[in-house]
């Protein structure tokens, strides 16, 4: 799918869990760390003027713009192997990704079929080795803690059945929160800065 004169069309990366959630459908949000534009514009910016488009304050881009996922691959093939990941002429994609030439860690693998890819991570997957394609649908800021439990499910989180009922401890009111706690924690983010975050909602689009 071509993006409109108007739009752009930039890379983002995905752990191998999130990817499954944005193949599955449960992944439809992602937060960002608001980076780069210093302390300043808390007093000079409204988070509302931040988060306009029109400003083009985000990196990720504007609703519109469309987002490449980059997500841990391996192609079994000598010429993209030897890098620098150019896609070869007698390399079909679509066919590569049908017979298993062209994999992605996020599908799974059996035991056996796991020790023979050497997995690249996915900051160096190349837009031709690229499956999922996202178009942004809004962008805002917040603090990262003022997420609630509906958002928490957006970005993909899902809570175990035998918790989902009111008459269990902890159930679901618990879960949610500090499962956001640990994936933010977890990417080296810190959960107690209560950072300011980029809230990029997308859907998937046709590559």
């Amino acid at each position: 799918m071509a993006t409109s004169p108007q739009s752009k069309e930039r890379p983002i990366l995905f752990s191998a869990p999130m990817v499954r959630a944005i193949l599955d459908g449960r992944k439809t949000v992602t937060r960002r760390p608001v980076k780069g534009l210093g302390l300043q514009w808390l007093d000079d910016f409204k988070p509302e003027y931040v988060a306009d488009a029109a400003n083009s304050l985000c990196p990720y881009g504007k609703p519109g713009d469309q987002l490449w996922v980059r997500e841990t691959w391996y192609c079994d093939h000598n010429d993209v192997m030897r890098g620098p990941y150019l896609k070869p002429d007698d390399l079909d994609v679509s066919e590569a990704r049908d017979d298993g030439t062209l994999v992605y860690a996020a599908d799974g693998l059996t035991p056996y079929e796991a020790d023979q890819p050497v997995w690249k991570p996915s900051i160096h997957m190349p837009r031709w080795a690229c499956r999922i394609l996202l178009e942004i649908t809004d962008v805002r800021v917040e603090r990262l803690q003022d997420i609630s439990r509906a958002d928490i499910r957006a970005e993909g989180l899902q809570c175990p059945p035998e918790l989902a009922g009111d008459n269990v401890s902890p159930n679901y009111r618990d879960w949610y929160p500090a499962a956001w706690k640990e994936l933010w924690n977890s990417t080296g983010g810190d959960w107690d800065a209560n950072p300011w975050v980029w809230v990029v909602e997308f859907k998937r689009v046709q590559p």
